[in-house]
């Protein structure tokens, strides 16, 4: 079994914190991501569970054994990087079997070994190739079959696709996962493009500053996430946010009002809070049977039109004298997730609705989640 546990995993560089107090458990044959942005930590995090890096205090603990002083070629991993690092005079055989000679196997066993990760990736035909004379894809494939034959315990990949293209990127995302099923090991993944994370991963944990946020399946990031960093971290685009108050009716900023009963909710008139709310959950009037509950109408004005061409982005001006901000995402700003083919257009008056099942209230002071999702204010029978 290839268990990976990191407790209390703190790693500094003198005055630098990179990984601060770090505690996760991931499980045999679990596909976990380590998602955040650059400079994060989690580059560190994962050199510390390969060994490339000693952590300050902590233990790391692979399949049951402690390995946090132990070298790299002794924790039972194999790793893939960013940069793909084949050699460049030798052919696919060799360099997908190059560890294996280095440590004395025999040529049946290399093989047979070569073979079957040849298979997996779909190199067959292409033994005899050079590096210079295969596509960025069928190069990083190599480095995956050149880490499949150790028949390591736990796989270690960090940023591995940064270099492909899009394209490419979106096929080697579905080779790894085919990857993941037939091995059924354990895989830890690094990434700042939360696309990869989101749609390979078991399980994500998005750090931030050296520090876990969450870790949970992608969905549960996404739909509750623990604090306003994770809110707006996962999810592309961004999710919006409205800082403003509770009162005795519900929540007021500037630009918007939004009526429920605080006492359902776990928060008080007075307290500053943070709404959120994705561009997908923000409808036109005449659109708002797609939301489960729709919450009162607000006028706004349309900024920017982004065609994408399976939906349309629209950034919104709460009021006509706002001053759009550079990104477009300041306050008394809106972004509208809409089909391709709706009808508006620049600088015009629109009525939009929020939907109140998917609205998120945030404490300004901490940024910890309150509640996710608003219940409309009850009104009182006759």
């Amino acid at each position: 079994m290839a268990e990976v546990t990191l407790d209390n995993v703190t790693k500094r560089y003198e005055d630098v914190t990179a990984v601060d107090s770090m505690t996760l458990d991931i499980e045999h044959g679990e596909f976990v991501t380590l998602v955040g942005p650059s400079g994060c930590g989690k580059s560190t995090t994962m050199e510390t569970i390969a060994g490339l890096t000693l952590p300050t205090e902590g233990t790391v603990h692979i399949g049951g054994r402690d390995v946090t002083n132990l070298p790299p070629k002794d924790r039972g991993i194999s790793m893939v990087f960013q940069n793909i690092a084949l050699f460049p005079h030798m052919d696919v055989y060799d360099n997908i079997s190059f560890g294996l000679r280095l440590r004395k196997y025999d040529q049946e066993e290399v093989d047979r070994r070569v073979e079957e990760a040849a298979d997996i990736v779909q190199l067959e035909g292409m033994m005899d190739r050079m590096p210079s004379e295969m596509s960025g894809g069928q190069r990083q494939r190599v480095a995956i079959a050149r880490a499949i034959v150790r028949d390591p315990d736990v796989f270690l990949m960090d940023e591995p696709l940064a270099n492909l293209d899009a394209e490419l990127k979106v096929h080697m995302r579905t080779q790894l996962q085919r990857l993941h099923k037939q091995l059924d090991t354990t895989i830890i993944y690094v990434t700042h493009d939360q696309a990869q994370a989101m749609t390979m991963s078991d399980r994500i944990a998005v750090i931030d500053a050296g520090n876990l946020q969450q870790v949970a399946s992608p969905l549960e990031c996404y739909n509750t996430p623990t604090n306003l960093f994770v809110a707006g971290f996962i999810g592309s685009p961004s999710m919006n946010f409205m800082d403003g108050e509770i009162t005795e009716d519900g929540f007021t900023s500037e630009y918007a009002t939004i009526d429920f009963d605080p006492t359902t909710h776990d928060v008080e008139p007075g307290q500053r809070v943070t709404l959120g709310v994705r561009p997908e959950d923000v409808h036109l009037e005449r659109d708002q049977s797609d939301a489960a509950v729709a919450t009162r109408t607000f006028n706004v004005v349309t900024d920017v039109l982004e065609p994408m061409g399976d939906e349309l982005f629209v950034y919104l001006l709460m009021e006509r004298d706002v001053e759009a901000s550079a990104e477009g995402r300041g306050e008394g700003q809106l972004l509208m997730s809409v089909g391709p083919d709706t009808t508006i257009a620049e600088d015009e008056e629109v009525t939009v609705i929020l939907d109140r099942e998917k609205i998120h209230l945030f404490d300004t002071n901490t940024g910890d989640a309150i509640v996710h999702g608003l219940e409309p204010k009850s009104v009182p029978e006759p």
